[in-house]
């Protein structure tokens, strides 16, 4: 189980990826990408960083490109910053909780409208069948009126 050590390197790379993205590479390529997470193998020697991209699919294909073609001096930036022995490699791997988030948005969305649809076809209407659908204790059936004896059901007074 990874301690807070772990997840303090994870952090570090996190924040020296994101200020390299944003002040050092200057690639035309790259878009408005956001580092969203970064986890560690257990022994770390692995980094996979979580990215988004604003645009279109062509904004993130060619993001993807830039990151993969800068990877070698984000890793050696991440490997002078950190201090720690061994550099973890780093892959990066666009995030798919946006695009989620988006589906689920839009089914619950679609659910609302039918929920109002339905609303709307209920407005106005009646039950089927009669006012009072009960049988009385004598079988038959009320008709809402009362024969003298005051009970609030089958063998309450």
């Amino acid at each position: 189980m990874p301690g807070p050590r772990h997840h303090q390197i994870a952090d570090r790379i996190k924040v020296v990826v994101a200020e390299m993205l944003e002040r050092r590479i200057k690639d035309p390529r790259l878009g408005f990408v956001t580092i969203t997470d970064v986890r560690l193998t257990g022994d770390n020697q692995h980094a996979s960083i979580f990215y988004t991209v604003l645009g279109d699919q062509a904004d993130i294909d060619r993001t993807a490109a830039a990151l993969a073609s800068a990877n070698g001096v984000l890793r050696k930036e991440v490997g002078k910053q950190l201090g720690i022995r061994h550099t973890p490699s780093l892959e990066f791997f666009l995030d798919a909780v946006p695009e989620t988030a988006r589906q689920i948005e839009d089914l619950l969305n679609r659910a609302r409208e039918q929920d109002e649809a339905v609303a709307a076809q209920a407005v106005g209407a009646t039950y089927a069948g009669e006012p009072d659908p009960y049988r009385t204790s004598d079988g038959e059936e009320s008709d809402g009126e009362s024969d003298g004896d005051e009970t609030d059901g089958p063998g309450r007074p």
